[in-house]
């Protein structure tokens, strides 16, 4: 398998990491009286800042929402990455890295902070991040390239 093929897998993971943040609307998962008794309190606790008039309830929804356009967002751009992956790994390295780091992160909070579904997900998204940096950098990455510079200046020359 290609770099290409890493990216597209992720692409595909962060789509279904998307899917199974946004399906737990409202993102409540306890339903003791204790855990029921801190979100009324949350919704019924309301103060304004910044001109926003609102509750705690209101801001805990609203990231959850915005948590799942970005995992959308970010799903998009790594199926896109892929399509350069394929002409040109090598251009395609200093983005995977940059969501390497993101995805590494989102693992080890959720580790910290979550459960067990958001670290899979964030870890094998990771994971295929890493192949994909590891295929990218090979010879025949490089090789590629030099390939399609020649293929541009005997168009150009």
């Amino acid at each position: 398998m290609k770099a290409f093929h890493f990216l597209r897998i992720a692409a595909v993971l962060t789509l279904l990491y998307c899917a199974g943040h946004t399906s737990g609307i409202p993102w409540t998962p306890y339903t003791d009286a204790e855990a029921t008794s801190v979100l009324e309190t949350m919704k019924s606790h309301s103060f304004e800042e910044q001109g926003f008039q609102g509750t705690y309830w209101d801001i805990y929804f609203g990231f959850g929402l915005i948590i799942s356009v970005y995992l959308l967002v970010q799903a998009a751009v790594l199926w896109q990455t892929a399509s350069i992956a394929r002409m040109d790994a090598i251009r395609g390295r200093p983005i995977v890295a940059s969501f390497l780091i993101a995805f590494v992160i989102n693992a080890a909070l959720s580790w910290k902070y979550f459960f067990v579904v958001p670290v899979v997900m964030a870890g094998l998204i990771a994971i295929c991040l890493a192949i994909t940096l590891v295929l990218a950098g090979r010879p025949q990455a490089a090789l590629n390239l030099v390939q399609i510079q020649k293929k541009g200046s005997a168009v150009t020359g």
